[in-house]
């Protein structure tokens, strides 16, 4: 695993994002970059409905492999609207130098959300990555710990 990452390159791909913000943090501490929807026009999400791709606008250039990005919904979007992503977590490999997509869906029973060009929808944190060596083991055996026995939920509440 390499160390502190040194730099990331970011490639515009939509020339509104400049004049959005972009690329900011929400604060001085914020550990997500904001994500902003790259919409010629209004997208509604129905309620439970198929979740959408939403352009980012930009391509991230990681390409240090100790390194990944990991999209997460923004809290209060998501709390408030139901604004989730479509996939949990959207993982950004170091090697991966495409555009940005979000996959975001609208996780409520009743209420439609509704995305406006340039809002902010989705945030980016860059992690780093631990790669053990694997060691494959004969057979099934029991758990040295004595858990995983009972399979899911093997603790208890």
């Amino acid at each position: 695993m390499t160390g502190d990452l040194a730099g990331v390159g970011i490639r515009i791909l939509d020339p509104r994002l400049p004049g959005w913000g972009f690329p900011r943090w929400g604060s001085a501490a914020a550990a997500g970059l904001d994500l902003h929807a790259c919409l010629d026009a209004a997208l509604v999400l129905a309620p439970q409905g198929p979740p959408a791709l939403i352009p980012a606008g930009f391509c991230v250039l990681i390409r240090d492999p100790g390194w990944c990005g990991l999209v997460f919904p923004r809290s209060g979007r998501g709390h408030r609207e139901g604004l989730v992503l479509g996939n949990g977590t959207g993982v950004i490999d170091a090697d991966y130098e495409g555009p940005l997509l979000v996959s975001a869906w609208n996780r409520t029973a009743s209420e439609p959300v509704r995305i406006e060009p340039g809002e902010r929808i989705a945030q980016l944190v860059f992690t780093r990555i631990a790669r053990p060596e694997l060691t494959l083991l004969d057979g099934a055996e029991e758990p040295a710990s004595g858990r995983g026995a009972g399979g899911f939920g093997s603790s208890g509440r």
